[in-house]
Order: structure tokens, then sequence, then C-alpha cells
């Protein structure tokens, strides 16, 4: 048994309207993409979002893991601070950096 559900209408069109509650919790928009995947006798909507085609190599594995790496080093204090470029070349130089 389905528990807090809320019943929806399929149109003539096989249009359906996703409660106002519904479309709150799942902070869904106007005009935002939904992934529609049938599962035996169950159907599973799931917001999806567009990613710009500039911006997409962010979102790829390696950059992630890229950004894990780079943000556990910043909070265990990991990192160097130079006053200019001058001053990291030389480090990167001496193998300091």
């Amino acid at each position: 048994m389905v528990e807090n559900f809320t019943l929806t209408k399929v149109t003539r069109n096989g249009q359906i309207t996703l409660p106002a509650a519904v479309r709150r919790a799942a902070n869904i928009e106007e005009g935002d993409l939904i992934a529609v995947v049938v599962e035996g006798d169950t159907i599973r909507l799931s917001p999806q979002k567009l990613i710009d085609k500039s911006q997409a190599y962010f979102w790829s594995e390696d950059w992630q893991k890229g950004e894990i790496e780079a943000s556990e080093d910043i909070e265990s204090g990991r990192i160097q601070e130079f006053d200019d470029v001058d001053s990291l070349v030389d480090a990167l130089e001496a193998g300091e950096a």
C-alpha cells in the first residue's frame, strides 16, 4: 500500500498535471524536464536539469573528484598562498609548491 500519495487524472492526450504541492516538494518549475521510467507496473518521474554545454566539464566524474580533493586540502590547511605570480613560479621551480 502506498502512503502519502496524491491522485491526478490522465487526460485525453495522455497528459497529467502534477499537483502544486508535488511540484513544490520536488522543486519543479514550468519548463523543467522530467525523465519518465517504467519499472514493471510502476512509473517513476525524475526531475532533470540541463547543463549548459560550456559548463558540462564541471560535472564530469574526474572533475568532481578533483573538486572533492581540493575541498579536502583547503579544509585541512594543505594550501599555500603567494603574494604574486613570481613568488608562485619561484616556489614551483624550487619544488616547494
